[in-house]
């Protein structure tokens, strides 16, 4: 192995760590000749590239081929131009480069990391490039990555966490796309073909439906260059349509049995979108309600207090649509009932009064304090650049990020969730052993 090989290998596996950020990342943007959205950060710190491509092509896309945006995203690094997925892998593993593909509700994405140098750079561009524009698709890859996704479903039906969260999701959303989950089912992940696959392919994974972010040792002008590499193969097409609002859901409960020691609570209701006007009111409130790891007010009033749970928090996920608010606990069946009682109790008191000063004072300090920590690397700052383009969040969104947390004040916090969590709405799931309150002592 060459010396310069060694090297990259070494950067890419991150034995070199001396990734610096020196105040907040400026970030620059156009659009491509076919009309993609770009957005830049030159970072010459250190000579690494990091690219990452981001479509409205997630499963709240699938139509009823439910898991389709999965199987497409997953099927990306299975070959792609000349190269079946054995030369495809062959070939990337010689570049050093790391190349990674996901997707969730809103977006799937591609996401490269290589050294900047064009002697290293280039040959991993250009695969990365094809994996985008010119999937092969091809049979075996087909029903090879089918055959994983449906193991992956028989391991999700031996997870109690897993089965609550998804039926919280469809709980909650009722009709809407965000209920199905991402890698659908088995019934429809084994009717998906390949033509499906191509046209979905076709429709999605198109220059107007992309965000292209670039974070790196490089010019504008480079930048430039590779934005149009990637955007050029691809069709100009259209961008996705605006997925549906959320209807608010009614009350309810479900319990759905399952053999296990403890039960999987989840609480909540539709919460947030990404641009939310109140997104820092309920950010930061959650900070105090869950969010503060062992220092929030459900944990000590859960656990610390009465220690009724392994785990109890909460969390916004917000989304293009409103994502779900979500309060969650892990508890002993026999303390079950006791346990979402208060969950359900903690909720309510902290609408209804607002936070207290010393949990707020405390929830601030925190996001403030480990704000340095989301953007301390080229791969961090490079995922929030692009989910600032994906959500048309506004450019300086990383510059006013901790002046607007450090804004929030109880009444702000009080009067959000006042208005965006409706106690009389929550829907609450329960995974666990059916006999749970007979067990109750």
């Amino acid at each position: 192995m060459s010396r310069p090989f060694h090297v990259a290998i070494l950067l890419l596996t991150g034995f070199w760590m001396l990734e610096v950020c020196a105040g907040n990342p400026q970030i620059e943007h156009w659009q491509t000749t076919n009309g993609a959205n770009v957005y830049f950060v030159a970072a010459p710190e250190i000579p690494m590239l990091d690219v990452r491509v981001v479509f409205a092509a997630g499963s709240a896309r699938d139509s009823a081929s439910k898991g389709l945006a999965n199987m497409t995203s997953g099927l990306l690094k299975e070959g792609a131009g000349e190269l079946d997925a054995d030369a495809f892998s062959r070939r990337l593993g010689a570049t050093g480069a790391r190349l990674q593909i996901g997707s969730a509700r809103d977006m799937a994405y591609a996401t490269l990391r290589t050294l900047a140098d064009a002697q290293y750079a280039e040959p991993a561009l250009e695969l990365f490039v094809d994996a985008i524009s010119r999937p092969r698709f091809d049979d075996t890859a087909i029903e090879r990555q089918r055959a994983r996704i449906l193991i992956a479903l028989k391991h999700k039906q031996q997870s109690p966490g897993t089965i609550a969260t998804e039926a919280f999701f469809q709980a909650l959303y009722a009709d809407h796309p965000y209920a199905s989950p991402t890698d659908g089912n088995e019934k429809t992940v084994g009717a998906i073909k390949r033509a499906d696959i191509v046209a979905f392919h076709q429709q999605y994974y198109v220059a107007r439906n992309a965000v292209i972010a670039i974070v790196g040792a490089l010019d504008q002008a480079r930048a430039k260059s590779i934005a149009e590499r990637i955007s050029k193969p691809l069709a100009a097409g259209e961008k996705a349509a605006v997925l549906p609002e959320i209807a608010a859901p009614s009350a309810q409960e479900k319990r759905i049995d399952f053999p296990s020691i403890q039960s999987h609570v989840r609480v909540g209701l539709p919460g947030m979108r990404r641009d939310d006007p109140d997104y820092f009111p309920l950010l930061v409130g959650n900070h105090a309600l869950g969010g503060n790891s062992l220092v929030s007010i459900l944990f000590r009033e859960i656990r610390s207090k009465r220690g009724l749970s392994y785990s109890a928090y909460s969390y916004f996920m917000p989304m293009a649509q409103a994502g779900p608010f979500v309060a969650a606990l892990q508890t002993d069946r026999t303390q079950q009932t006791e346990a979402l009682k208060v969950l359900h109790e903690t909720i309510k008191q902290f609408v209804t009064e607002g936070p207290p000063a010393a949990d707020l004072d405390s929830a601030r300090s925190n996001l403030i304090g480990g704000f340095p920590l989301r953007i301390d690397s080229n791969s961090k700052i490079v995922e929030y650049i692009a989910m600032i383009g994906f959500y048309a969040l506004p450019l300086d969104y990383l510059d006013t990020f901790t002046q607007k947390v450090a804004a929030v004040t109880p009444e702000a916090v009080k009067d959000a969730f006042s208005r965006r969590v409706d106690i009389d709405r929550l829907v609450t799931i329960i995974v666990g052993r059916a006999d749970a309150e007979s067990n109750d002592s």
